[in-house]
């Protein structure tokens, strides 16, 4: 039951990363210190899929499915297993990267926006009295 718990709670953890990773970048628009945070986030997501590094939340979520008695995610990973296919169709894929990839980059645009103009003096214009 504790190791079913587990692999859940990682699940869970593991969709928690991948929202973070495709909407972080607006949050550093309130948030500005955690703009480095999502820098990172995006690149080790990225760098998952573009050089098909493991993510340790995989393992964890392995590991704990088969001290369960359950049967391990697919090779193919978590995306592959728990998103492509159930959220999206498997023939989006492709759009589906290029639509994050374009919120991401549009999140960092609208991020050195806010910095720039919170950086800059408001004008003031008082109306005559």
């Amino acid at each position: 039951m504790l190791y079913r718990l587990l692999a859940d709670a990682t699940a869970v953890t593991h969709f928690a990363f991948v929202a973070y990773v495709v909407v972080g970048g607006f949050l550093a628009w309130r948030f500005g210190r955690t703009i480095w945070l999502h820098v990172l986030a995006v690149c080790w997501g990225f760098s998952t899929i573009v050089f098909g590094i493991d993510c340790p939340l995989t393992y964890l979520e392995n590991w704990a499915r088969e001290r369960a008695g359950e049967q391990r995610l697919p090779s193919s990973g978590f995306i592959d297993h728990y998103i492509t296919g159930v959220i999206y169709p498997e023939s989006a894929l492709g759009l589906v990267r290029a639509v994050v990839a374009a919120l991401v980059v549009a999140s960092w645009i609208g991020y050195g926006w806010a910095l720039r103009r919170r950086a800059t003096p408001a004008t003031r214009v008082h109306a005559p009295h």
